[in-house]
């Protein structure tokens, strides 16, 4: 983590204040490194606190982002003991820590994981790699039963991570934020997977459905975030490096596309959803009579396709599984497109329909203009399986964070119908 500053604004300030938050210091999360924020790490740290968080400070806060504490057995703790030091239960201490039995198990030097009892998806702040992986790590912590791991790395090095749920033989696989300015739809994702999880945990109903059933019978894969880079580069945290240098250059070629906030592409200009091989050189010649003839903030198609590392990531993923329906989050427009060209899977216009009856949205055959190269369309095509684009929330990309709680109202019955939905009949 970067260090911050009195006087800094960004997405690491909304951080900082959500993790003092969390820790019960109230701050107002705004980005904006003021007196306030400055008062808040005083509260927490003590008189001496400086107005910054480096290293060491955030050393403090991020278990406060990633949802748990590692705490080492000391003479006379008990279970009860540490859930009543940090705000959490018993429950939850032993569901995070398999192999804890009861209280004889505890041993001086035993390190033990605590989860906080707050809900670790926020809706108040912009969404990041760095903030998706503390994500992934704490629910990885929180409900040991999740499989988490890498596809790959992008063009930076980072990891893209999957979360899978479930160990039924059925595989169904969603992913968000192949575009970066599309970064609202992680935070979809995640909290589908938190609340699937702790319902599954605590054996209770997943919006009607039987959690434990539709653990047994499917495993889902989620990719909560296909291009880091590029939501890093939009939302600030990737700063003074020869990356964010190397993409003001290409920008500045496309003066039209406001910079940062209009950027699509993946860091190297790329555009990871017009990558595929479907329609790939059709997408090209309508992309470049579009002007988009080298590395663009958006719809650039490549020198070739599969020539991004985090598309072929997500390309040889699907290879490498059974995938019997895809969900693809994109922003905005509050629509499903479920066709490429005349592909029409079975079921895959009834389950569209449904999903457009539980969501509000609409249901519409992807415009030509932007109907060739997807991973949609690539997916229907080898596979002749349902596979659907869905465009969540309305305005301009970046979409607001306070559109959250809609989106994900809207979303959650489809995010559930892409496992219950492959064997029903309307």
């Amino acid at each position: 983590m970067r260090n911050v500053y009195i006087g800094d604004r960004g997405t690491l300030v909304q951080y900082l204040q959500l993790a003092l938050n969390r820790a019960g210091i109230q701050v107002t999360i705004d980005g904006e490194f003021g007196r306030e924020t400055c008062e808040g790490l005083r509260s927490f740290f003590g008189e001496g606190a400086g107005c910054y968080a480096d290293r060491a400070i955030w050393e403090k806060l991020v278990p406060y982002l990633k949802g748990y504490i590692e705490y080492v057995i000391e003479r006379g703790d008990t279970i009860n003991s540490i859930a009543q030091r940090y705000g959490s239960s018993v429950g939850n201490i032993l569901k995070a820590n398999p192999s804890i039995e009861d209280e004889s198990n505890l041993e001086i030097g035993m390190n033990v994981k605590v989860p906080f009892s707050f809900e670790l998806v926020s809706e108040e702040v912009d969404y990041s790699s760095v903030l998706n992986d503390f994500i992934i790590e704490g629910l990885a912590v929180r409900y040991p039963f999740l499989v988490t791991g890498s596809i790959g790395q992008s063009v930076m090095g980072k990891e893209i991570k999957y979360i899978q749920i479930g160990t039924g033989k059925k595989q169904i696989f969603y992913n968000a934020s192949f575009h970066a300015n599309e970064w609202i739809t992680t935070p979809v994702l995640l909290k589908f997977v938190e609340e699937y999880a702790s319902a599954y945990a605590n054996d209770k109903g997943l919006y009607g459905e039987n959690s434990r059933q539709l653990f047994e019978e499917y495993s889902l894969f989620l990719v909560p975030m296909v291009n880091p880079d590029g939501v890093d580069l939009v939302t600030g945290v990737l700063k003074n490096s020869s990356y964010e240098t190397n993409a003001r250059m290409i920008a500045a070629s496309y003066p039209d596309i406001p910079y940062p906030e209009g950027w699509k592409a993946n860091i190297e200009g790329i555009d990871l959803n017009l990558q595929f091989p479907a329609g790939w050189e059709l997408a090209k010649r309508i992309k470049t009579e579009q002007g988009f003839t080298s590395p663009a903030p958006r719809d650039y198609v490549g020198p070739g396709p599969l020539t991004a590392p985090e598309s072929i990531h997500v390309y040889e993923f699907t290879l490498q599984h059974d995938f019997r329906l895809i969900l693809a989050y994109h922003s905005q427009g509050e629509v499903i497109y479920w066709k490429y060209r005349d592909y029409e899977p079975e079921d895959s216009k009834r389950i569209a329909e449904y999903f457009g009856w539980v969501s509000g949205y609409m249901v519409e055959e992807t415009p030509y203009a932007s109907g060739n190269a997807g991973y949609k369309d690539w997916f229907i095509q080898d596979y002749n399986r349902p596979g659907y684009t869905i465009e969540v929330g309305m305005g301009e990309n970046p979409l607001s964070i306070s559109q959250f709680p809609k989106i994900y109202e809207d979303n959650r019955y489809i995010l559930l119908g892409g496992m219950t939905q492959m064997e029903r009949k309307m």
